[in-house]
């Protein structure tokens, strides 16, 4: 039983699988750095710092599920560019919907609101799900054994986690960074969409992390401005 799972799943250890699995879990961090800042964005629609951590949480257990389930039949997938081309268009209807949103005084944020776990955590995972619709062609032509692909995967959505975890924090920190990572999803978006059009026009994988690190760069360029509160002196009574 067990050998007819390693033989779908292409299970053969050895040293070039290390170092194979190493790529990938360093492409997955790489990439993944928008895809983290679009996430965290999302869950901030909660207004609540519990709600956002558990709708990234169980929001991920989904998009787990969902990128396991795209890489059990990516094969199957790649062979319709109908998917590529619904992903390029909900990414690039994500990014529409930031920058026409009304920004909100409090936190400079853009984008949906929610009022409850429910409706965040299906637009978290779907958006994962477009992300990896990229990210997983990337990793199936690194490695066509199934099981790299596979703990890539994994380790690729715990580090998800943790980095959207961080983002949360600096979204508030950090005045252009929400603007950059969207900038950043428009880029993927428009990846996914030249692979629709013709793949000979998609740019390299280095092309696109540098633009991703410069773009960032400028995400983290210029910190929120905190105006501290004018106190007033107290005017003291001159007895006569």
């Amino acid at each position: 039983m067990l050998d007819r799972i390693f033989d779908y799943l292409d299970f053969h250890f050895s040293l070039e699988a290390v170092i194979v699995l190493l790529i990938l879990v360093l492409l997955e961090a790489l990439l993944s750095a928008d895809n983290a800042i679009a996430l965290a964005a999302i869950a901030k629609g909660l207004e609540d710092k519990e709600l956002e951590r558990r709708a990234l949480n169980f929001g991920l257990v989904v998009a787990y599920v969902l990128r396991i389930s795209l890489i059990l039949t990516a094969t199957w997938v790649q062979q319709f560019w109908q998917f590529e081309l619904l992903g390029a268009a909900y990414l690039l209807w994500l990014v529409f919907q930031h920058f026409t949103s009304e920004e909100t005084k409090d936190d400079h944020h853009h984008g949906p609101r929610f009022n409850s776990l429910l409706q965040a955590i299906p637009v978290i995972a779907f958006t994962d799900l477009a992300f990896s619709l990229d990210s997983v062609t990337t990793a199936i032509a690194v490695s066509q054994e199934k099981w790299l692909v596979l703990t890539g995967a994994t380790i690729g959505i715990i580090t998800l986690r943790f980095m959207a975890g961080l983002f949360i924090r600096w979204l508030d920190e950090y005045e252009n960074l929400e603007d950059a990572g969207y900038v950043t999803v428009a880029l993927v978006g428009l990846r996914l969409l030249l692979k629709v059009v013709n793949d000979s026009l998609v740019p390299p994988e280095w092309i696109m992390i540098a633009a991703i690190f410069l773009i960032l760069g400028w995400g983290f360029s210029k910190r929120v401005s905190t105006e501290l509160p004018q106190v007033e002196p107290e005017k003291s009574e001159v007895s006569k």
